[in-house]
């Protein structure tokens, strides 16, 4: 497959508007229609990672444009993991992830999207958020009683509070994509069935029994509330500047080849150069090699 057709491939999981977004027409178990098999997909994934550690060692000395990538899921539905192979040919110095836990209670005592503001990358940097600013209208919408903890006026706490939250999420990215954000949001998604399966393997082998909580289970038995939050969060702010991929997640390997492809593509529009050397820059360099030649030894 041409990185030209694996483009308009990844195309087909973009969310530019919401007008019509429906999460139940898009199939869990997709691998692209069969046009690209598992076995050609190492293979794939490995130029896909090459290509985007090619373009972070150009978005880094630009130091204009930052890169953020917001992954949500479900459990068990592999954002580590993609972000473990997707992430695993750059740079470090270039790369900052941030996984977002329970709010402690600085967090608790600010708004909402000041935690996520302070672990912003930087210019020349891409940004990984497990989990972001999306819990907020996610885990808290489905259990309501977290928003208590948040210390809202009562007149801010009322029934329109998820809907208020969406819209300042949306004008937060939309803000952040005027400062030179290129923005991705990943839903990574997992069928009910397939998550089921893989909480059962990790049952069922001892090296991964550390990956399963009690509370896997607990959260499973919110699967409808979460999968109508979704809808509507994704319906909301879905836009060209923030898009959200919709990528099937019950085959592990597509998964990752969905977002790197959807990384090297936002990147690639950029169309970025390493800095142009100046005559000052060359000057500068040929006086650093009279004075590192003329020393001893």
């Amino acid at each position: 497959m041409t990185q030209k057709q694996l483009r308009k491939l990844v195309e087909r999981y973009r969310v530019t508007a919401g007008s019509h977004f429906r999460l139940k027409d898009h199939d869990p178990a997709d691998r692209g229609g069969g046009l690209v098999n598992h076995d050609e997909s190492a293979t794939l994934l490995a130029d896909g990672v090459q290509r985007l550690a090619a373009l972070q060692e150009k978005l880094y000395p630009q130091d204009q444009w930052a890169m953020l990538c917001a992954f949500q899921a479900m459990d068990a539905a592999g954002k580590d993991g993609t972000i473990k192979h997707v992430m695993s040919g750059v740079n470090p110095q270039g790369v900052e992830v941030t996984s977002f836990k329970q709010p402690g209670p600085e967090e608790l005592a600010h708004d909402f999207l000041w935690r996520i503001s302070r672990r912003l990358p930087q210019r020349g940097k891409i940004g990984v958020f497990n989990r972001s600013h999306y819990e907020e209208v996610l885990v808290v919408r489905v259990h309501p009683e977290l928003l208590a903890r948040q210390h809202l006026p009562p007149a801010l706490n009322g029934r329109k509070v998820w809907q208020h939250r969406l819209k300042d999420i949306a004008s937060f990215e939309r803000y952040l994509s005027r400062q030179g954000f290129v923005i991705l949001k990943f839903f990574l998604n997992i069928s009910r069935a397939e998550q089921k399966r893989r909480f059962l393997a990790r049952l069922d082998t001892p090296d991964k029994n550390w990956k399963f909580s009690a509370a896997d289970i607990a959260e499973r038995g919110h699967w409808d509330d979460y999968m109508a939050a979704y809808q509507d969060a994704i319906a909301a702010t879905a836009t060209e500047h923030a898009p959200w991929y919709v990528v099937p997640a019950d085959h592990k390997w597509f998964a990752h080849l969905v977002v790197v492809e959807a990384m090297v593509a936002a990147l690639e529009d950029l169309d970025l150069h390493v800095p142009e050397v100046t005559d000052k820059m060359r000057a500068e360099l040929a006086a650093a090699r009279v004075k590192l030649e003329a020393e001893d030894g």
